[in-house]
């Protein structure tokens, strides 16, 4: 799957209309691809405890990855290489229709975040997410309006 760089999102010239294309050809391609998602747990194998996730700015995001080197480069990013790093393969879009409404916070989807622009943020929005726990619709879980 081609990073947010490579599908032009953070080209400096695009005006919004084709910055907005370009996610939803991401985004469209995301969601047909299985990734990979790291289990949560302190690492000593405790696959009980759901998916691996991080918060930033009070958004949780769970964490996946293109393939084994991405989360390899993550692994290493963290210090944490040497241990094992238990993992699912899961369809992008039953991450983002499934997974993060059962989250029960506000939640999108980090993809290769250890790889700067050749990451992805899917946040937890209109179009992205269902509108039940999208953030910028009346209702949803993160209501701020």
């Amino acid at each position: 799957m081609a990073g947010a760089g490579e599908a032009g999102i953070s080209g400096a010239a695009a005006g919004p209309e084709d910055l907005r294309r370009s996610f939803a050809t991401v985004l469209g391609e995301f969601r047909r691809t299985a990734v990979l998602v790291p289990l949560g747990g302190d690492g000593d194998g405790d696959v009980g405890c759901g998916l691996l996730t991080a918060d930033r700015g009070g958004v949780r995001f769970i964490l996946a990855f293109s393939d084994e080197q991405a989360l390899a480069r993550y692994a290493f990013a963290r210090g944490g290489a040497v241990r094992e790093w238990r993992y699912r393969t899961v369809l992008g879009a039953r991450l983002l229709d499934a997974a993060v409404p059962a989250v029960g916070v506000p939640c999108g989807v980090a993809l290769d975040c250890a790889d700067g622009a050749g990451g992805v943020v899917f946040p937890p929005v209109r179009g992205v997410v269902p509108d039940a726990v999208a953030v910028d619709v009346e209702g949803g879980t993160g209501d701020e309006r």
